[in-house]
């Protein structure tokens, strides 16, 4: 059974850019293959990996639907949910040491539950075949009252060095124990600190919370966005990285 590290945060605190990191760390400090998925439909963890989105689950959710209202041929005689099955399959992206697979934004209107649901049981399926999967959750709290984020051993809870984001986390705590989410190990970062530490620590102290890392802002990452290159190839010496490989240095991860 796979080790799964899940990502949680509001918007903006650089989850994704940490779950790349993460990724990182697995495949090169363990030397095992990981299964990395977005599962935000803003999908963007394929970019700091420096991977091509050539299908997404949600995009495969529209077409499925499209072709059974039209009442389309099936190849071999396959059910819908068989040929859905072996298209999701087939979707992985593939690299050396990496893969991923992408929820993607579905064409109509409505909510995400579907694709949620989706995402959800080939995530259980597929991990049989890796010993490690990181999940980028998208932003805020509902993929957790969905109940998409379960069954996980390391749930790494992101804010950025402000108040609103700190008070989210707590807030993302407190949901975990309310749904009796099946979560081993929380954690808890602050990411992108400009300066000194200390006040936004001492704040969150202030509600009842230790925090497991502090990730000073990193110049790297800003210049590697803005030349659209993947975050995942930082310098060892970026400080970032440091901060982070530190943490999962210090956790027992099998």
């Amino acid at each position: 059974m796979a080790y799964v590290i899940a990502f949680a945060g509001k918007g903006g605190t650089g989850k994704t850019s940490l779950a790349a990191l993460t990724v990182r760390y697995i495949r090169d400090r363990k030397k095992k293959p990981v299964l990395a998925v977005d599962a935000d439909s803003n999908a963007c963890l394929n970019e700091a990996l420096g991977l091509e989105v050539h299908a997404t689950i949600g995009g495969l959710r529209e077409d499925s639907l499209k072709a059974v209202r039209a009442g389309g041929q099936r190849p071999g005689g396959m059910t819908t949910e068989q040929l859905f099955d072996y298209q999701v399959q087939q979707s992985v992206i593939e690299s050396d040491g990496v893969d991923l697979m992408v929820m993607g934004r579905p064409e109509g209107p409505g909510c995400y539950c579907a694709a949620n649901n989706i995402i959800r049981k080939y995530t259980d399926l597929l991990a049989d075949d890796y010993q490690y999967v990181v999940i980028d959750n998208e932003a805020g709290m509902e993929h957790l009252s969905r109940r998409t984020t379960h069954a996980v051993d390391l749930l790494l809870i992101v804010s950025d060095a402000t108040v609103k984001g700190v008070q989210t986390i707590k807030r993302i705590d407190g949901l975990v124990d309310e749904l009796d989410l099946d979560v081993k190990e929380r954690k808890f970062i602050i990411n992108r600190i400009p300066g000194d530490p200390a006040k936004i620590v001492d704040y969150a102290k202030s509600l009842g919370m230790d925090i497991d890392a502090t990730i000073p802002q990193d110049d790297n990452i800003v210049e590697y966005d803005m030349e659209g290159r993947p975050v995942c190839d930082l310098p060892d010496d970026s400080e970032s990285l440091k901060a982070l490989f530190a943490l999962l240095g210090r956790i027992a991860i099998p």
